[in-house]
């Protein structure tokens, strides 16, 4: 299988299953086209060629076809999948979580509109975890792990900065018990910003491998949905927060993460106002709502935001150049080495490696899931206790889903989110065509970046 497409002046194809990418000229471009199409014959499209392209000879266009033909022996061009016959429906039973969602806060100092834990507290009781409940999901991480010696847990919320303490508690328990299991953790925060002190910021430093900041941009744009409990958005206490937090970064990274909605489809502008504030390390997310909320996505939407990715990589390539440059979350992809074929076809691993661990101690797949009974699988004690769903989250794959078999970007995205598969189908093993689309733009245009930051 191969993906053609033409953006930023480039001609490129892919090959999906050898991951072979090629810069081509206009001739080779639609030769490969052609030579694609079984019912065309090489005659046929020696003929097509010379027509389209007076200029050219004969021997010319032979010699193109050659190398196309020599490409494609080295399985680099048209090549077979591989990987179909890989069984990865069992992949939970080697019993390894890697990584735990750690929700240390039911509850939200922030009351964001588009908030899809239902402003912090899941649809539920507002509470906060106790040490003793995260203590217990780090053993069960911990004794879950197998030989695995990185772990990564997440405070999340909710607003996890509303339950500071724990967490510094947690990261300390988690520090001295690492030699004795040969383990290391690596901590993320997730935060809305509005808590950060000079002890937050100590903290992070000291501790956080990752911090993720939530900003969608422009003034107007961020404080439309994220306001306070009094309606006042929340902008002009948190952008001051972040810079002192990312100008006093002493080690680990940060993402300032977005997310933009019918109201904002223009985005790109709200990712270069970031930038411009001097933020490096951003992220900028579809809303995923019920399409009757004001601010859900549109049909109408669609073709507008996948231009603002051209926009957005393009406007990339000029900073870059001027060398004020910045990453763009999903433009980050490593065409030369990338991840192991199985996190490829698997993904993220929800509901396997990685877990959500609610203020109770109960076990969900991921945060997305949290809210809903149905997907309760255990808790910190017990551990896994729902086989059965587990079993189900272990088929989540981009071979399991019918609608990604003939995909050019199935081993990008691994089959999709199962939580956005949910909400949009009603099954996790279906797939969010919408979102499909996006990561689709997404990954055209960050192949083109990648070559075309070769020529910088």
């Amino acid at each position: 299988m191969i993906h053609q497409y033409k953006l930023n002046g480039y001609n490129i194809v892919l090959d999906v299953y050898s991951n072979s990418i090629h810069v081509v000229d206009d001739v080779a471009y639609d030769i490969i086209s052609m030579y694609n199409n079984k019912n065309k014959s090489q005659e046929e499209i020696i003929e097509k060629i010379l027509t389209d392209y007076p200029n050219l000879t004969m021997d010319e266009v032979l010699d193109c076809i050659s190398e196309i033909k020599h490409l494609e022996n080295e399985n680099k061009l048209f090549s077979e999948d591989q990987y179909k016959d890989i069984p990865l429906h069992k992949k939970s039973a080697k019993n390894v979580v890697k990584a735990l969602c750690l929700h240390v806060a039911h509850t939200c100092n922030l009351n964001c509109e588009y908030c899809f834990a239902s402003q912090g507290n899941y649809k539920g009781k507002r509470a906060l975890m106790t040490y003793e409940v995260g203590k217990q999901a780090l053993d069960f991480l911990i004794h879950n792990s197998g030989t695995r010696r990185n772990l990564e847990v997440d405070f999340f919320g909710g607003e996890p900065l509303m339950n500071l303490d724990v967490c510094k508690k947690l990261v300390k328990y988690a520090r001295n018990i690492e030699e004795q299991y040969d383990k290391h953790f690596r901590f993320t925060l997730t935060t809305n910003g509005m808590l950060i002190d000079d002890e937050v910021i100590e903290f992070a430093n000291e501790q956080m491998d990752n911090v993720v900041l939530s900003l969608d941009g422009r003034k107007d744009v961020h404080d439309r949905l994220r306001k306070d409990i009094r309606g006042n958005g929340s902008y002009d206490v948190i952008v001051p927060k972040f810079k002192k937090l990312i100008n006093n970064r002493t080690k680990g990274t940060y993402y300032l993460r977005g997310t933009f909605t019918h109201f904002n489809t223009d985005f790109t502008n709200d990712i270069l106002h970031m930038a411009d504030l001097g933020f490096t390390q951003l992220s900028m997310e579809p809303v995923v709502c019920p399409p009757e909320d004001p601010y859900a996505l549109t049909k109408e939407d669609l073709p507008i935001i996948l231009e603002q990715y051209e926009i957005l990589a393009k406007e990339m390539l000029k900073r870059e150049k001027h060398g004020n440059g910045f990453t763009f979350y999903h433009y980050m992809i490593d065409l030369a080495h990338g991840p192991c074929i199985y996190k490829r076809m698997s993904g993220c691993g929800s509901g396997t490696e990685y877990l959500a661990v609610t203020p109770w101690g109960e076990l969900f797949p991921c945060h997305q899931f949290v809210s809903d009974p149905k997907y309760s699988m255990g808790d910190v004690w017990k551990g896994i206790t729902n086989i059965p769903l587990q079993d189900e989250f272990s088929m989540c794959n981009a071979y399991a889903r019918k609608e990604c078999k003939d995909c050019w970007a199935k081993l990008y995205c691994s089959g999709g989110c199962a939580a956005n598969a949910y909400h949009a189908s009603g099954s996790i093993l279906s797939t969010y065509e919408y979102g499909c689309e996006l990561f689709k733009k997404r990954m055209e245009c960050a192949i083109m970046l990648q070559i075309a930051k070769q020529e910088i």
